[in-house]
């Protein structure tokens, strides 16, 4: 007989009820302060999906609080799955995990949290209403990371709490809400609309304005400062392979939600005398390239000119990933040609 979704869902968060009370947790090192030291950070995204990754997420954290090397920790959105349900109940869930780390975390929201939860095995709910709770249930107090508190400056006055930044050892860094289903421009169709509705075009104007903002603010400042490089933080990705194989390059309003973004990027990195980097989820596929250099066709798909200077990084996640990604920063001094090193982890169970 098959299991349903409510019965699957329930044992997931009943599992991990369970093991959030007898999970242990490491004792994290104190970080050490070391201006032209080399430091650690980690990167997540699109996980837990699915009951089994529900249950497993607890043993995910503890885990992650063994690595006592990291400054931060990232998780780049996408906290379930696509088909499950958007309750109050399994965000708060996820935040009682997310209050385990003893390493700060910087959460960015993914698309599947607040987006598409317009779907009918989303619950039907508003995404704006959803993305209100996000913001209530993950962004209580602004400037505050989750975890363990690290220092970040935050919209909030723009009414956008999850978009931060924050400098470490010379190297900006700036997380951006930037959403997958083209950036919250596909029509709610779960709410029976064809189109989308005014409310959801509003916000989707105010926040790419918040976005574009932040980071052409993160790259003023590292060219003002002599950083060491940029990294730039966001759920969607914007340079995902399947957009580009339904016909973006014939049809660039398939990625319409993006542009003004990519544009802010590209022309950021072209200003900017030292290497930018961008990690996304959203795609849940490993990936590391230069979407923009000389000849990608996302060049043309965006209408910029080619930028040489920056290297983007897709985290694995979903249901059938296990693994989190090792990003290590060279220290100041260095010789190394390369500012940022990563490495793919797989989890030990």
């Amino acid at each position: 007989m098959a299991t349903s979704f409510k019965t699957r869902v329930g044992a997931g968060l009943a599992a991990l009820a369970l093991a959030a009370t007898l999970s242990p947790i490491a004792s994290a090192a104190p970080a050490k302060d070391n201006n032209s030291s080399a430091y650690t950070f980690g990167v997540i995204g699109d996980v837990p999906y699915g009951a089994a990754k529900i249950a497993q997420f607890p043993s995910m954290i503890t885990e992650l609080n063994t690595q006592t090397d990291l400054k931060f920790l990232t998780h780049v959105g996408d906290i379930k799955a696509g088909s499950d349900k958007c309750t109050d109940e399994y965000f708060q869930m996820i935040r009682t995990q997310f209050d385990r780390l003893q390493t700060p975390l910087i959460y960015t929201p993914g698309d599947n949290e607040w987006v598409d939860c317009h779907r009918v095995n989303n619950g039907q709910y508003n995404p704006l209403e959803r993305l209100d709770k996000i913001r209530e249930v993950f962004f209580p107090v602004a400037g505050k990371t989750l975890g363990a508190n690290m220092p970040v400056k935050s919209q909030a006055n723009l009414g956008l709490p999850e978009n931060v930044s924050f400098t470490e050892q010379r190297v900006e860094f700036a997380v951006v809400d930037v959403q997958g289903s083209n950036n919250s421009l596909l029509p709610w169709t779960g709410l029976g609309n064809k189109v989308a509705t005014p409310e959801q075009l509003a916000e989707e104007t105010h926040r790419t304005e918040a976005n574009v903002a932040l980071i052409n603010k993160t790259f003023e400042k590292a060219s003002k400062t002599n950083a060491r490089g940029v990294v730039i933080m966001t759920q969607a990705d914007m340079f995902d392979r399947a957009i580009l194989a339904s016909g973006a390059d014939k049809n660039p309003s398939i990625v319409s939600g993006f542009q003004e973004t990519v544009e802010a990027i590209a022309a950021g990195a072209a200003s900017f005398d030292g290497p930018v980097y961008l990690f996304n989820g959203d795609s849940h596929v490993y990936t590391a390239d230069q979407p923009l250099a000389e000849g990608s066709p996302w060049v043309d798909v965006y209408g910029v000119d080619p930028v040489s200077n920056l290297d983007r990084v897709t985290v694995e996640g979903s249901a059938t990933s296990n693994e989190w990604l090792r990003v290590t920063v060279s220290r100041a001094n260095s010789k190394s040609a390369e500012l940022l090193s990563w490495e793919r982890v797989q989890y030990s169970q």
